[in-house]
């Protein structure tokens, strides 16, 4: 018997600190576990499958991040209805913001236009325990200014293959990056944070295994006078065989935004 499907977009954001990334494992608790496990407390037996818009490392938060729900047989018929009892039962560390229903040739993953990512640090001193969850500490004294320079070299199309995490000779490296920037937080502010605190902002289209957290490792190495602003031009050439060696902490990342439209 042939059945009807149903297909909706769903925003959600959650805190990654406690969950192993999206995608889910066997034996630990995943972003994706928990959602699909909602869902079928909810919709009893009706038939469902869900699909991420990408997958988030172990404590990588999001502030919006998507999800495609395809249903079978039956509508959702009062979308706020459904909204409050999807997080009536969801965990605490997971809201769903909102949903719309979306056509058969929608696809969460291919769709997806844009994404912003954050990462929120400190850099000099140890912090309150409490930020832990979203913001990194880098107990090095870091050169910001210089950091900011650095950033800015990573906007535009470049091969990016000294950023992609265990790399091979048969990937797509070369990427483009609509901004990259560090700028003072005034994003996500607490009163336990220190009082200056900063924010890395990437914006693309799409980001390969661990590249913004080894492109922010580089730029907390250039911070501490490791490296210099000339060595991280070089890698993003054609020719570059250098392969980083230092991945930023994931609990700072934050997909911030992503768009569809």
């Amino acid at each position: 018997m042939f059945n009807k499907r149903y297909y909706y977009l769903i925003k959600i954001q959650y805190l990654g600190y406690r969950f192993h990334g999206w995608q889910k494992q066997p034996d630990v608790k995943t972003l994706h576990l928990m959602i699909d496990r909602t869902l079928k407390f909810i919709l009893g037996d009706q038939k469902f499958k869900t699909l991420g818009a990408g997958r988030t490392d172990a404590m990588v938060s999001a502030n919006e991040a998507a999800l495609e729900l395809f249903l079978y047989d039956k509508p959702i018929e009062d979308f706020d209805a459904f909204l409050q009892l999807f997080n009536h039962n969801l965990p605490q560390d997971i809201r769903a913001l909102k949903i719309k229903e979306v056509d058969e040739k929608f696809n969460v993953i291919q769709d997806s236009k844009i994404k912003e990512y954050h990462y929120v640090f400190s850099e000099g001193s140890k912090n309150h325990p409490f930020c832990a969850p979203i913001l990194s500490t880098i107990l090095d004294s870091l050169d910001v200014e210089l950091m900011k320079e650095g950033a800015r070299l990573f906007e535009g199309t470049h091969n990016f293959k000294s950023y992609c995490y265990r790399a091979t000779n048969k990937g797509e490296y070369i990427r483009t990056i609509g901004k990259s920037v560090i700028t003072n937080n005034n994003i996500y502010t607490a009163n336990f944070f220190p009082e200056s605190t900063y924010v890395y902002k990437i914006r693309g289209k799409g980001f390969m295994r661990n590249q913004i957290r080894l492109m922010f490792g580089c730029l907390i190495k250039l911070g501490r006078g490791e490296v210099t602003l000339d060595y991280i031009a070089s890698t993003l050439k054609d020719d570059s065989l250098e392969v980083m060696d230092y991945i930023a902490p994931a609990s700072g990342l934050i997909l911030h935004s992503l768009d569809f439209d």
